[in-house]
């Protein structure tokens, strides 16, 4: 059995328009919603040993602050191909990760973590996978398993969606 983590980054700043996408910082509402989706993690029991990260610095502090909150220590992959990835392309890189690596989770940009979502799930909770479909916000994350030995196995439409949630989500379970 495998498991992907698909996390898009958090909220990031276009407060300095000069500034080149790849570097772009995340904004304030960032810095207070990935530990959220961190803190989801640490208590659902998601434990990831590597991850696939683009090196964009708004997912590379997005995965810093996740990071510190969850059990166990993981294995990080920066990858360029990750910044501007189409879904196909980042279906080749997942393919290419080591079967060390039952957890993975991959810290990306939409439209391609949310599209690589809905091509991977084939089965989950209807309600889920709607709410997926639907919209897939910054520090949103999505959980899938896969009845398979090794990364290189996965296809489209062969993933369980066991999880999808998003910090707003969390935020209204807060003040319930």
């Amino acid at each position: 059995m495998l498991r992907l983590y698909l996390l898009r980054h958090a909220k990031s700043s276009w407060n300095e328009p000069a500034l080149k996408d790849f570097d772009r910082p995340l904004a304030p509402r960032g810095w207070n919603t990935a530990p959220l989706i961190g803190e989801y993690m640490a208590a659902s029991g998601y434990q990831p040993t590597c991850v696939l990260c683009s090196p964009a610095r708004r997912t590379r502090e997005t995965l810093e602050i996740i990071e510190p909150q969850l059990p166990g220590p993981m294995e990080a992959f920066m990858n360029d191909s990750l910044y501007h990835a189409e879904p196909r392309a980042m279906l080749e890189l997942i393919h290419a990760m080591p079967s060390r690596c039952r957890q993975l989770m991959s810290v990306g940009h939409n439209p391609a973590t949310q599209e690589l979502a809905v091509l991977l799930t084939g089965s989950g909770e209807r309600k889920l996978w709607q709410s997926l479909w639907s919209h897939f916000p910054t520090a949103g994350l999505a959980v899938l398993d896969f009845d398979s030995a090794d990364w290189s196995e996965i296809a489209p439409r062969s993933g369980h969606l066991i999880d999808f949630i998003t910090p707003k989500a969390l935020q209204s379970r807060g003040k319930a």
